[in-house]
């Protein structure tokens, strides 16, 4: 039984790493980016990219803000690995420590799930280079909102003979 039962997490880890690869695929900041999903459990998730000229700033190297996007996105979807399915997660704080600058090869960020309360979340996150310097360091803060309950749209005639 505990076999089955282990299976069966393996198959929904499975489906939700899925979930993610394709969320990541479809929004186009983070394909412009070329972030892509190496890991994905409850509590954690690494993202990589592989450093492109459009990631460099005026003095041949990442970009802050690329390397921010990156922690944020992985935090995120840290949190959303720890959250019920639909719930909503957005960043209410942000800290990065930039600790080496990376000019080329690629920049992993690997993002751990502190603790996760009912609403809110808080994930530390390495970012490191091809070699594996530690090239930044981020804390975060997360609020988590449960999904919104559906409501029956009414039709203008039906809302009109409610009021």
């Amino acid at each position: 039984m505990r076999t089955r039962s282990k299976s069966v997490i393996q198959q929904q880890a499975r489906a939700i790493r899925r979930q993610l690869a394709q969320r990541l695929k479809k929004t186009n900041v983070l394909r412009f980016l070329g972030f892509k999903l190496v890991r994905a459990e409850p509590r954690r998730v690494t993202l990589r990219f592989r450093v492109r000229p459009h990631h460099l700033q005026v003095h041949q190297v990442v970009h802050g803000g690329v390397m921010a996007a990156l922690v944020d996105t992985a935090g995120g979807l840290a949190t959303y690995m720890s959250v019920p399915p639909g719930t909503r997660v957005a960043t209410v704080e942000m800290k990065l420590n930039f600790l080496e600058a990376i000019e080329k090869g690629t920049v992993t960020a690997d993002a751990r799930v502190l603790r996760c309360g009912r609403h809110f979340s808080v994930v530390d996150c390495d970012v490191r280079d091809s070699v594996g310097r530690l090239a930044g360091k981020a804390l975060m803060t997360f609020a988590i909102n449960p999904a919104p309950l559906v409501t029956p749209q009414l039709s203008p005639r039906t809302a009109a003979k409610s009021r």
